[in-house]
């Protein structure tokens, strides 16, 4: 199956405590349906110190969210739209908004 949210797409998320957030998409990992956002979903580790120059402390950061959970924001109608496939006269395959029939790649 191709996969219709990249990194470094602009997505909003649907569900969840971060509903309604945009960011910027900074992983995807396909086996396990996840995606990583910028600035959503943020946790706090604690971790130990390893060097000197490294201190430990309590970290925050993104933890992963389900792809299922979040939409791709369209440039052109700045809406979260759901997305298709289509393929070009000149044989590329590219990504189209279905809400207004726009490509976004």
């Amino acid at each position: 199956m191709a996969a219709k949210i990249k990194r470094d797409d602009t997505v909003q998320v649907l569900q969840g405590r971060d509903r309604g957030r945009r960011g910027e998409v900074r992983g995807v990992s396909p086996s396990k349906g996840r995606v990583i956002v910028t600035g959503v979903n943020m946790v706090k580790r604690h971790r130990r110190g390893t060097s000197p120059q490294d201190p430990g402390g309590i970290i925050e950061m993104e933890a992963p969210i389900d792809a299922s959970n979040v939409a791709v924001v369209c440039t052109s109608c700045d809406r979260p739209s759901r997305l298709g496939f289509r393929v070009l006269d000149d044989g590329r395959k590219v990504r189209f908004c279905k809400r207004c029939e726009e490509v976004i790649d």
